[in-house]
């Protein structure tokens, strides 16, 4: 757990009803649309749900704002780069996949965020809002100037290299590695970065992040409301040229704009952005025997209409102890009617000390069979054992869907594809006897 300073002020929790302003008696008082807004500001509802949606579901914000959105530009196709969304015409193969770590951007090259983003994998198509996609980014260098909206999803990003100074219409963020943030379908946001960095993207096409139910756990644990932390009103007041680029149905678009989109003095609602610090996640695990399911580490689901399917988990394995006894501690083998994508934030991971690296991933398909290499069994099967800390230094995580995930052409053919997967698994032998 970290007691670090944070270098910008937050509201604590989650799916609150916030109010926040950066000048004072900026916001309206009793009604969201006056017939002139205070400090001659404009009034602009983001709406992140239908407006018939369910009131325990439904999200929107009023923000209140120098110039409102409206005054961009024509939105003009621009080249998408490595952002690929046809999934329904990507590459079908369920081998298990592992990629090294995927190389940080030269600095002779300057790469911002949005360009830095490669697709790995994905299913389902944003233009229906099912399904969701899976991304790396790769950059060194700050949209200044620019900024980006998604009109496809939420953003569910994981640093792995370097810290993110992101600005948001609705305020700053600053997101370390160790950290997360949720960035909705629809918000504006630029990243500052100093040096190479690099990360993961989880990207929901449909519904949002939520906090798990804990059932008979109880009332506390795992990802508590309290410790996810949302910014407070930060604005820009320029009159400089801005390029906003717009990602629709998987292609990118952009647009010039007079003035920042960052000009939001005040807002109030429950449709904002956040983020989480992954060492205040309060772990679960058996105190007697066996090795219980991943889903005890779920820090946000997006949940199907299907009870307790998901279109995506994001599931952590942070440090914790381990005293189970009689039981083969290591994650078990496993055939999983989920597909499982895995990224390794830092340290070893414990089922696979050698290949899965920091920076870079493993993608294991719907019932395509993973577990433990050879020398992790051998290794855990005769251990002699005690209490022990697992995974102190090291954090992965897994990004896990119940859609049939296919591939996208630059991760089928990237040079940091790890060939020899598989051959961990070639020295697994018999142990059987009568």
């Amino acid at each position: 757990m970290t007691t670090k300073a944070q270098k910008y002020n937050y509201m604590p929790g989650f799916g609150n009803h916030f109010s926040t302003e950066a000048v004072p008696d900026s916001l309206p008082k009793n009604q969201n649309a006056p017939q002139k807004c205070p400090k001659g500001l404009y009034a602009e509802q983001l709406s992140g749900t239908a407006f018939t949606a369910p009131r325990k579901a439904n999200q929107r914000s009023w923000l209140y704002r120098i110039l409102p959105s409206v005054i961009q530009g024509p939105l003009e196709k621009i080249d998408n780069g490595l952002i690929y969304n046809n999934f329904d015409q990507a590459i079908v193969d369920p081998t298990q996949f592992r990629w090294l770590p995927f190389e940080l951007e030269d600095e002779t090259q300057k790469i911002d965020f949005v360009q830095g983003i490669k697709a790995i994998a994905g299913s389902g198509s944003p233009a229906l809002k099912t399904g969701c996609a899976i991304y790396v980014y790769c950059c060194n260098d700050s949209m200044t100037n620019r900024a980006f909206y998604n009109s496809d999803g939420d953003f569910l990003i994981v640093p792995q290299e370097g810290t993110l100074d992101i600005r948001t219409e609705f305020g700053m963020l600053e997101v370390a590695p160790g950290e997360i943030c949720v960035i909705q379908r629809g918000i504006h946001f630029s990243v500052a970065v100093e040096g190479k960095t690099r990360g993961y993207i989880l990207e929901i096409f449909q519904g949002h992040f939520q906090i798990p139910d804990l059932g008979p756990i109880g009332a506390n644990g795992l990802a508590n409301p309290r410790d996810f932390l949302t910014p407070v009103a930060a604005f820009e007041n320029n009159e400089f040229e801005y390029i906003v680029t717009n990602k629709f149905i998987g292609n990118l678009f952009a647009c010039k704009r007079r003035g920042s989109p960052f000009n939001v003095v005040a807002w109030h609602g429950n449709y904002a952005p956040y983020k989480y610090d992954l060492s205040l996640f309060c772990t679960v695990n058996t105190v007697s025997f066996d090795h219980l399911d991943p889903s005890i580490f779920t820090v946000l689901t997006c949940q199907t209409l299907e009870p307790g399917v998901a279109v995506a988990d994001f599931v952590i394995f942070p440090p914790r102890w381990g005293v189970a006894e009689n039981t083969f501690r290591p994650p078990y083998y496993h055939r999983n009617c989920m597909s499982e994508f895995m990224g390794l934030i830092r340290g070893v991971y414990e089922a696979k000390k050698e290949g899965f690296l920091p920076g870079g991933a493993s993608l294991h398909s719907c019932m395509t069979p993973h577990g433990p290499d050879a020398v992790t069994f051998e290794g855990a099967s005769n251990a002699v054992l005690k209490p022990e800390r697992v995974s102190e230094t090291a954090l992965a995580f897994m990004f896990e869907s119940c859609y049939l995930f296919t591939l996208t052409a630059y991760a089928k053919n990237c040079s940091n594809i790890d060939r020899n997967y598989n051959k961990c698994w070639e020295n697994l032998k018999s142990h059987f006897y009568i």
